[in-house]
């Protein structure tokens, strides 16, 4: 079963994403072969993972495909050059991708994460505006710069400030991660709004290439989720006063790029999950039919790895659906339910998907162990345990334990 298959069954509406100046389209009417180019763009990135995971180094042909198969503008308008994709159609490309490699998926799951900040929350902004039409146009690859300084991986703090003279503004920021900085045609960085302002007073920017620069000062070598290329850059820029979101970041943080970070990482996840059951079933079909049709040893790992996949999509089906539901209720968006919820995902999703990974790798025992060879899920595992330090676990859950004294998260079975 594919991951729309559950969105499906849990009932995920079709909405585009959020409050936008158009009409929204049924998928079948905008993107009828958006999933044939998905599989198009990750059987190319599935070519190359292992020189990616090995060598530490862009996936450069992935996202060649990527850029031929025009995913990168899915989610724009098609008044801007996009496709007016849904989220969930988002969600869907990550999963593939995801599966194929998972730095691949995790790029263009942050990618999307930009993209949607551009469409929900650029208004009526004739820069941004622009902006998304050379993302259609050009098929552009956006990054972001979101952690600075002592903040570490709170990206509602910012250390940096922007510094605004006439229409114009600099910005000077220590960059402690900036994943694929080098290869991305622009970023979209947090700082606080002015050099007085405190650290949780933010704005958002956009700035081209040509508007800033990257000095590289941390290097990437990890051990997984090597493809990202997130070192860290002292970066510099200065650009247009216009280039400034017109809404705070805390609004555009809660409203999109908290939930969809949430989600569309859960969905690369599950794709790295569902990639290492691939190779689970491959190898417990073949050592079947070695031994006359008996089951292996490892069956019943396979078993307990597809049980917890199948609770993994239904997780993110039903955070999905939840989402789409709320979009334009800011309210709800803002409430502390919501908010609560959408951040377990993120923990409940990188642990089911670290489980089902650990479940292949017991199911093919000393070929899953092995860094080569067909039934390898060494890599699978490498890259799947980065899930629960991207944005880490602990600083989530410490920070809903106040939460969870005052609000139900679970009110009913059927939610």
């Amino acid at each position: 079963m594919t991951l729309a298959e559950d969105l499906r069954i849990a009932g995920a509406s079709r909405k585009a994403l959020g409050p936008v100046p158009f009409s929204p389209r049924e998928v079948v009417a905008c993107v009828p072969d958006l999933k044939s180019r998905a599989h198009a763009a990750a059987a190319v990135a599935a070519a190359h993972a292992d020189a990616v995971d090995r060598e530490g180094r862009f996936p450069a042909e992935a996202f060649a495909a990527i850029r031929t198969q025009r995913l990168l503008g899915i989610l724009a308008p098609t008044e801007l050059g996009g496709e007016s994709a849904s989220f969930t159609d988002v969600v869907e490309v990550c999963y593939a991708l995801g599966r194929a490699c998972a730095s691949t998926g995790m790029i263009y799951a942050m990618h999307q994460i930009m993209v949607a900040c551009l469409v929900r929350h650029a208004g009526d902004s004739a820069w941004h505006r622009q902006l998304l039409l050379r993302l259609g146009a050009e098929q552009l690859l956006f990054a972001s710069s979101t952690t600075d300084g002592q903040g570490g991986g709170d990206l509602r703090k910012s250390d940096c400030a922007v510094e605004v003279a006439r229409n114009r503004f600099t910005l000077s920021k220590n960059a402690t991660v900036v994943s694929y900085g080098a290869q991305a045609d622009a970023i979209l960085a947090t700082a606080r709004r002015t050099p007085e302002a405190p650290a949780t007073d933010q704005v958002l920017v956009a700035i081209l290439k040509d508007d800033y620069r990257l000095d590289h000062h941390v290097d990437w070598d990890t051990l997984g989720m090597r493809g990202t290329c997130s070192s860290g850059f002292k970066l510099a820029a200065a650009a247009a006063v216009e280039q400034v979101f017109p809404e705070p970041y805390h609004r555009i943080h809660a409203q999109t790029v908290m939930p969809v970070a949430n989600l569309t990482w859960s969905a690369v996840w599950a794709g790295i999950a569902a990639g290492a059951v691939d190779r689970a079933r491959a190898f417990i079909r073949g050592a079947a039919r070695k031994s006359g049709g008996q089951m292996p040893p490892g069956a019943a790992h396979l078993t307990r790895a597809n049980a917890t996949l199948s609770m993994l999509r239904s997780t993110i089906a039903a955070a999905l659906k939840r989402y789409e539901a709320s979009l334009g209720d800011e309210e709800m968006i803002a409430g502390l339910e919501f908010q609560t919820r959408m951040n377990l995902l993120k923990v409940s999703s990188s642990e089911l998907a670290t489980a089902v990974v650990t479940s292949t790798m017991q199911a093919n025992g000393l070929s899953g162990y092995r860094n080569d060879g067909e039934f390898s899920v060494a890599r699978h595992l490498r890259d799947v345990l980065s899930s629960s330090i991207m944005i880490n676990n602990d600083r989530i859950l410490a920070n809903a334990a106040s939460a969870a004294l005052l609000v139900d998260v679970a009110p009913s079975l059927s939610e």
